[in-house]
């Protein structure tokens, strides 16, 4: 069954279940590309911006008392969730994000008229146009539910997940801030390390990603709403765009303010690249450190087998008792997912065509995907595989045993040519350093186990 609903283009069958009008159902028939929906983050922002215009434009008289009070309940009724299957289109559709705030505008209306006591959708009392969206612009709404979704999902999801990561990488450190074992550059073996300080060295990386995502994120917290069309305000009260960026705050609890130069906030995005490319950095650090992290769980016989990763899973249908690193190839496979995700976003932003940027929710869509990626990926991977992962101190004793690095220790005693010979001659005859140093006769036995002390060649970079 259906009923039918009008816009300026004309009448359209909606479905009698719907909430939604007639540009919603446009969109649905001209825009069947793909399997993306818009996210919920983004409509349930744009709902809140609803909530928040309704009190603001009740409280300056341009809005009815009992209009303002149907919108709220129902906008809250879209907050909780209630609605969500209510918001039935992808992300491919107008740059501007017109349908997706204009089926929030018409769920609202719809819900508010039944409430009010008539039927389901429909324009009266409650308008779409002329009440819900009052003051307001697609133009101006969608990039300020661009800005809250994305300074929400860092805040609470995104952030919290990374320090439990970083924590437990931190904790991992102080646990084996003594263990010895061989450091490797260019994937060649070089001077001794701590484990300790290998892990800490993660902490550090996750700890500047860290620093450049809150960076972004005042930029982020500055707000479009107010500039309506081209950003000049036409046809929202003086005021509006403070009192509105006010009252959002307070609803939020997110740092909330009204953007300085709203033709900016309409026609580019810089804030949200500055923030995808925090996010690239956070991706190129969790990339780092699984690439790490089953390298040197690579084994468990013919490889570095340094680390004993969980074993989670079977690995293998055909191999039995093969174990593994998937923690460390999903963390990888997401960064890569993040990566291109920023490639994206940066060419979206920069295609701001004079007062519109029209790339919005291709440019949202990536975003929220990659701080919902990193977030979960961060948990994930501290819970399923650092809280759990063992060095094995056998397997990194024999490796530092036969280390022909520690030959640098001896540089200062007898310079740098003789010390590159004796590395030299272990290597190629299968020995020892002490071997070989004794063989050739560049020093004795004592002085080589004075001067040749792995726990001494750890620099002033320890991590106790």
């Amino acid at each position: 069954m259906s009923r039918t609903e009008t816009d300026s283009i004309g009448p359209i069958e909606v479905p009698n279940d719907a909430y939604w009008g007639a540009q919603t159902q446009r969109s649905l028939i001209n825009f069947a590309i793909g399997q993306e929906r818009m996210p919920l983050a983004v409509l349930h922002a744009l709902a809140l911006i609803k909530k928040a215009a309704a009190r603001v434009n009740s409280r300056s008289g341009e809005l009815p008392a009992d209009i303002a009070r149907l919108i709220e309940q129902a906008a809250d009724e879209v907050l909780e969730g209630q609605h969500d299957s209510q918001f039935p289109l992808v992300v491919w559709q107008t740059g501007s994000g017109t349908q997706s705030n204009m089926n929030v505008n018409e769920v609202i209306a719809g819900r508010a008229n039944e409430l009010a006591g008539g039927q389901r959708g429909g324009k009266s009392p409650v308008h779409p146009n002329d009440h819900v969206n009052r003051a307001q612009s697609s133009n101006d709404c969608f990039p300020t539910a661009m800005h809250i979704a994305a300074a929400q999902a860092v805040r609470h999801c995104l952030l919290p997940a990374l320090a439990e990561l970083r924590d437990g990488l931190q904790e991992q450190a102080q646990r084996h801030a003594n263990l010895v074992k061989t450091g490797r550059t260019h994937m060649m073996d070089a001077t001794p390390i701590t484990f300790g300080q290998e892990l800490s060295a993660f902490v550090a990386q996750l700890g500047h990603a860290e620093a450049a995502i809150r960076a972004a994120l005042p930029a982020v917290c500055e707000l479009a709403q107010g500039g309506t069309a081209v950003g000049t305000g036409l046809n929202a009260p003086a005021g509006f765009a403070e009192a509105i960026a006010a009252e959002l705050a307070a609803l939020s609890g997110l740092p909330l303010t009204s953007a300085p130069n709203k033709f900016a906030a309409l026609s580019g995005h810089e804030p949200l690249v500055q923030l995808s490319g925090a996010l690239k950095t956070l991706a190129v650090a969790l990339m780092k450190l699984a690439n790490d992290l089953r390298l040197l769980g690579s084994g468990p016989r013919a490889g570095f087998a340094e680390v004993r990763l969980p074993a989670n899973e079977p690995g293998s249908s055909i191999m039995p008792g093969k174990v593994n690193p998937t923690q460390c190839e999903a963390l990888s496979m997401l960064a890569c997912q993040v990566l291109g995700n920023d490639a994206t976003i940066g060419f979206a932003a920069s295609q701001g065509h004079l007062q519109l940027n029209v790339f919005k929710p291709v440019i949202i869509h990536n975003l929220l995907q990659s701080i919902r990626l990193l977030a979960d990926g961060c948990r994930n991977f501290q819970q399923h595989c650092v809280a759990e992962l063992q060095p094995d101190a056998a397997q990194m004793a024999a490796h530092l045993e036969n280390g022909l690095m520690l030959v640098t220790a001896l540089n200062p005693h007898i310079g740098y040519d003789k010390a590159a010979e004796i590395a030299k001659k272990a290597y190629a005859e299968g020995s020892t350093l002490r071997q070989a140093a004794l063989q050739l006769g560049y020093l004795s036995e004592e002085q080589f186990d004075q001067w040749v002390r792995p726990q001494d060649m750890l620099g002033a970079g320890r991590h106790d």
